[in-house]
């Protein structure tokens, strides 16, 4: 395994910038997610490191030596692509072994890292199948232990789950992170999927409009976003963004929303309005009954079982989402208080960075 790094790197299609001067170092063993919307450049990135696209400007290592000049033959890394790539003329084995057998090794070798492989990824009665026997996860199972059987400096996986369905990609994504645990070795995925990034990655990369935008653990990206946009695009739902004026003095700042309610900030905010405040909805607690900082009324309830999700219009009609336990009795046209956390407040400057 080795560690990756980017030093300002740079591409560009024609006219089209799509990565802009990129500098990441990616530790070895480390399980790095790149995520963001399509055509932010993640994709692109991946493909970079890989060989797959040539890199303007800027320097790329892996484990230590200046790769961007290598071909990817021999930059050693293996990739996994969204659509498998799989010969269909091939069983299982023959499609691990091929790889191995254009670079000429022994076929005892061969033979001991393919039936290494598929006992890992659980396939050993597979490998006499062609993939149009084999269902969407055991044919993405074959990829990965095509990658496998390598032995690469790194894994580089292109949104290997988005063609499975959701219980699929749920199970798969389980296994994913139980085979980095075993391989320790570096992994480098892209997806667009949040939750694949949440619960696989020590590391989330999130990219936008051709630059990363914060680098982080999956936590850190979650409670501390360093800019609306992260906020708004890391968490199911989304964040609540509500515009407001800034009220207090000293060490008692506070923040005016557009229906009169005050909140107490945690500290000054720093930058130039107009100013916005960020709240996730399970900072906000629904109530029906007592003393609540605003009131609303509920106009969808959204029943999820463990929780309920309250989308709801505040008096001057804003719209907000709040979250009330899974045994809720709310019900849509009903008015509710709404206590906010001030502890979990976020604000974002007229830039849309973060200002606390």
């Amino acid at each position: 395994m080795a560690g990756i790094g980017l030093d300002s790197v740079s591409k560009k299609f024609g006219a089209v910038e799509v990565i802009r001067a990129v500098s990441l170092d990616i530790q070895e063993g480390e399980f790095v997610v790149f995520l963001g919307p399509s055509g932010s450049g993640k994709t692109t990135l991946l493909r970079m490191i890989a060989g797959l696209e040539s890199i303007d400007a800027g320097a790329l290592t892996i484990g230590g030596v200046r790769s961007e000049h290598l071909p990817p033959g021999q930059r050693n890394l293996a990739m996994v692509f969204q659509n498998y790539a799989l010969y269909p003329h091939m069983t299982v084995g023959e499609n691990m072994a091929f790889g191995l057998h254009n670079i000429g090794l022994a076929q005892e070798v061969i033979g001991t890292r393919v039936a290494r492989a598929a006992k890992m990824l659980e396939m050993e009665a597979l490998l006499a199948r062609r993939p149009a026997e084999l269902s969407g996860g055991q044919r993405q199972r074959v990829a990965i232990g095509r990658a496998i059987v390598k032995e690469p400096k790194a894994f580089l996986f292109d949104e290997p789950l988005s063609n499975l369905d959701a219980g699929l990609r749920v199970r798969t994504r389980v296994e994913l992170a139980e085979l980095h645990q075993r391989l320790g070795t570096t992994m480098i995925y892209v997806t667009h999927d949040q939750t694949e990034a949440m619960t696989l990655a020590n590391r989330i990369v999130v990219l936008n409009n051709c630059k990363i935008e914060q680098v982080g653990t999956p936590m850190e990206v979650y409670t501390r976003p360093v800019s609306r946009f992260v906020a708004g695009f890391i968490g199911s739902p989304a964040m609540n963004f509500l515009p407001v004026t800034l009220t207090g003095a000293g060490d008692k700042p506070a923040a005016k929303l557009s229906d009169g309610t005050v909140l107490t900030l945690p500290s000054a905010p720093k930058g130039e309005g107009p100013w916005e405040l960020g709240i996730r909805p399970e900072a906000l607690t629904v109530m029906t009954q007592g003393a609540a900082t605003a009131s609303a009324t509920a106009s969808v309830v959204e029943r999820l079982g463990d929780r309920t999700l309250v989308y709801a219009k505040m008096a001057d009609g804003t719209q907000i989402i709040a979250q009330d336990s899974g045994k809720s009795t709310v019900q849509a046209g009903q008015k509710v208080g709404l206590n906010f956390d001030n502890t979990a407040l976020h604000m974002f400057d007229g830039t849309g960075r973060a200002a606390l």
